[in-house]
């Protein structure tokens, strides 16, 4: 992997950078009458404000609760003592990179993602984007660049209103709903074409860019690569990709549905994570001039192993994302590493060394996007400063390997409650903090009755 991605994304990103007066004369110009100031909460959800499109271009102070980026999936708000009594404001901040026009709206309406800036001038802690920008400031301390390029695999469903009913394929253009496996199927990949077609304008529209796209394993699961590049510029088009996916979808009758976990039966949905690092000079740190293999490259796998599972809390963020990690499925269970490997929860792909990389492929497809970049990058990094060797590499079934992974959302909250390097990693006051939370939404789920102890549960005890 190289920076020119990157570099090209952030060269797209001044050119799209327009004046307050530049800015004014395009909404005036477009009729736009509002833009929505979101931010990604701790769950990767988009909040924020709707604001007059004439005061936003003119830089119009906006605020909002310190609380709400870290609101739970149900709604609540943990009352640990790391969140002040007082519920004080932060400021929305935007990054005028991302402005864009939201495709998806019945009229003009643009959008631009914000950071979460404390009054007293510092990003919030709290936010998921505050926690991976303090991860990338560590690499430019060192004069390194990180360079991801992740791949989302989700589900497209018919509408399920009630949630006790299990999620089914819609009906395609055949007449019928998908049966059995159709992976790499362009007929089953072009059998919901007005969704894909309305999807491919709206990424296009948000400066999302995709790579290839594939039918997956699943009925009705899917897939898509985003091109390689900038590690902050790829969390917020994976974020943006989400939230399209989800309102396209609605627009055509489908959900869009990222759990890990969401049918029985059927392959769970991933993100994979490639990585690499470039230098100053946009020279991959990962290969030597000889071609082969770095130290760096071994120390980064190093710290992926060594941290991964006390990290295992953002890569599998809900109860359902360990239904994912299933033996024999390509989804891993534990942190073994091998070349071109897919049993393996690190795969290292065949390719030159100028794009030699690391495929974490840990992380399920509910996870926020900030969150496993900023975990996965700040284990790397600590590998290489700490020049942590590996194990050796695997060849052969990775599932005959021992499971070393935390198998359940106890084990993993727990873990990271007692992670000594945590921390240290993503910083103290987030980490007690997302702990709170997480801990809330699974006192929720164990007040809820499920199917199974009814079914097996009520006759027989």
């Amino acid at each position: 992997m190289t920076i020119d991605a990157a570099a090209a994304n952030n060269a797209a990103n001044k050119a799209a950078n327009p004046s307050p007066a530049e800015l004014l004369a395009t909404f005036q110009r477009e009729g736009v009458r509002d833009v929505a100031c979101l931010f990604p909460d701790v769950t990767g959800y988009p909040r924020g404000k709707l604001m007059p499109a004439a005061s936003f271009a003119k830089g119009q102070e906006l605020r909002m609760a310190q609380a709400i980026p870290m609101q739970c999936v149900t709604g609540e708000y943990s009352y640990d003592p790391i969140f002040p009594d007082e519920d004080p404001d932060v400021r929305l901040v935007p990054d005028m990179a991302t402005v864009r026009r939201m495709p998806w709206a019945s009229s003009p309406r643009y959008l631009a993602i914000h950071d979460c800036i404390e009054l007293s001038g510092e990003h919030c802690a709290f936010a998921p984007r505050s926690v991976l920008k303090a991860v990338l400031a560590r690499y430019a301390e060192r004069g390194l660049t990180p360079v991801v390029a992740p791949e989302i695999e989700f589900y497209l469903t018919a509408p399920c209103t009630d949630p006790a009913q299990p999620l089914v394929a819609p009906v395609g253009r055949g007449g019928r709903a998908e049966v059995g496996q159709s992976a790499f199927s362009l007929n089953m990949l072009d059998e919901l074409g007005p969704f894909w077609d309305a999807f491919h304008a709206a990424i296009d529209t948000l400066g999302i860019r995709g790579d290839t796209w594939i039918h997956e394993v699943g009925c009705s699961q899917y897939e898509i690569n985003l091109m390689h590049g900038d590690a902050l510029a790829l969390a917020d088009q994976a974020f943006l990709f989400k939230y399209a996916a989800k309102e396209v979808a609605l627009q055509h009758g489908l959900n869009a549905v990222f759990m890990a976990k969401p049918i029985a039966g059927e392959a769970g949905s991933s993100m994979h994570l490639h990585q690499s690092v470039v230098n100053a000079a946009g020279e991959n740190i990962f290969s030597n001039a000889n071609g082969t293999a770095s130290p760096a490259f071994l120390h980064y796998i190093g710290g992926l192993q060594t941290y991964g599972p006390d990290l295992m809390l953002l890569y599998a963020p809900h109860v359902n994302s360990y239904r994912r990690y299933v033996s024999g499925s390509q989804a891993p269970i534990n942190l073994e590493w091998g070349h071109d490997n897919r049993t393996a929860g690190l795969r290292v792909p065949t390719s030159a060394p100028v794009a030699r990389r690391v495929e974490n492929r840990i992380a399920g497809s509910d996870a926020n996007p900030y969150l496993v970049l900023a975990a996965s990058l700040a284990a790397g990094l600590a590998g290489m400063d700490e020049a942590i060797i590996p194990a050796d590499p695997i060849t052969g079934d990775g599932y005959a390997q021992a499971h070393t992974l935390p198998r359940t959302f106890a084990e993993a909250h727990a873990q990271l409650a007692r992670s000594p390097s945590a921390p240290r990693l993503l910083g103290k006051g987030f980490v007690q903090a997302y702990l709170a939370v997480k801990g809330l939404e699974h006192d929720s789920f164990l007040r809820e009755i499920s199917a199974w102890e009814r079914r097996f549960l009520g006759p027989l005890v």
